[in-house]
């Protein structure tokens, strides 16, 4: 069934808090929201890499931006005193599962306590809506590799991912034993996003256009993992569509929701990288690292079907259109076209006739 709620008569004039809007996620998402009419707000550290999404959108310009640390109770508050907003997306996260590795403690810290201070300030602030960002890791991984189901269990072999499993388990207990009343609270679990302007480290986009732009091999860790591969705009229009149906009233989307790709739409890491490559126009080597990495699952597929049959969220690109749109935009931004008019006609193409 198609989406109930006209997008473009929700946001014009909405108050928006975005977390995490100097990441590629957030960024995109601000940056959309600012498009839609909304009023947002940002609340993130500075951007961690140069050059990055955030500062080429100009979204300093576009919104109230504004720097802290979700760890920091004092700046989380203040950031929704100064906003008052009417819908919380957060996405401010460590979203790393290697960094997780190296740094347990800071990333507990960000994606559990920062969550726990995010939906402290909600229900302080009285906040109609609130979206919750955390992974497709957040399953308790077993034996027998299987698309996972919102009611499955949660779980999680690494500290990164056992943190975005913790984090919905305390948005269960704070959307039963506080916010049922005046908030309505969901959390979005997505698959592998890729798309235009994702400069973050260890990732596998970022890894393939750095070595393509060097000319050097293309260095895969986990040459034959197999992830959810999904372009960003097709999970954030699943969170925006989560938030619509909140704001319309529709308290029965107060619950955990499944963004992925349909079948066939899970590929090996390895095999992305041939795809982006041939996008790129390269022939860069691709060479698989024999160093041991620290444990990743490897095999990770969702069932997005209750988005499609109550959010009557589909996809608009499957795996191939996804990589290809991603290589497009890479290959047109170095050609000098500007981010913001990239993402700008990404979007546009999105909209309904």
């Amino acid at each position: 069934m198609e989406n109930m709620v006209n997008r473009a008569r929700v946001w014009p004039q909405r108050r928006v808090l975005v977390t995490g809007q100097t990441g590629f996620k957030g960024a995109w998402l601000a940056f959309w929201l600012d498009r839609l009419g909304a009023r947002v707000w940002g609340l993130a550290l500075p951007p961690q890499t140069q050059p990055n999404l955030h500062d080429l959108l100009d979204l300093s310009r576009r919104i109230d931006d504004g720097y802290g640390d979700v760890r920091d109770m004092d700046a989380v508050d203040a950031a929704f005193a100064r906003s008052r907003p009417e819908v919380v997306f957060h996405l401010a996260a460590q979203a790393l599962v290697r960094t997780s590795y190296a740094e347990p403690v800071e990333t507990f810290a960000t994606n559990v306590m920062g969550t726990v201070h995010v939906l402290e300030a909600a229900r302080k602030h009285h906040v109609p809506v609130v979206v919750v960002v955390t992974s497709d890791k957040c399953y308790e991984q077993g034996d027998v590799p299987h698309r996972f189901r919102e009611g499955d269990p949660l779980g999680g072999h690494d500290p990164y991912s056992a943190s975005k499993a913790a984090a919905e388990i305390v948005a269960a207990s704070y959307r039963r034993s506080y916010l049922s009343t005046d908030t309505i609270l969901a959390t979005v679990r997505a698959g592998n996003v890729i798309g235009g302007g994702d400069w973050s480290p260890d990732r596998i986009v970022t890894d393939v256009v750095a070595a393509v732009r060097a000319q050097t091999p293309i260095r895969l860790r986990y040459p034959h993992a197999v992830r959810p591969w999904q372009h960003v705009a097709d999970a954030l229009d699943g969170y925006l569509r989560v938030a619509e149906r909140a704001l319309s009233g529709d308290a029965s989307v107060a619950r955990a929701w499944n963004f992925a790709p349909l079948d066939p739409g899970s590929l090996t890491v390895e095999q992305l990288a041939i795809a982006l490559r041939r996008e790129l126009r390269s022939d860069v080597p691709i060479v698989a690292e024999a160093a041991v990495e620290p444990h990743e699952a490897a095999m990770l597929a969702l069932d997005a079907s209750d988005a499609a049959a109550y959010l009557g969220w589909t996809p608009r690109r499957d795996v191939a259109a996804a990589i290809a749109a991603t290589g497009a935009w890479f290959r047109e931004f170095f050609g000098g076209a500007p981010a913001a008019d990239l993402i700008e006609a990404d979007l546009e193409s999105r909209a309904p006739a």
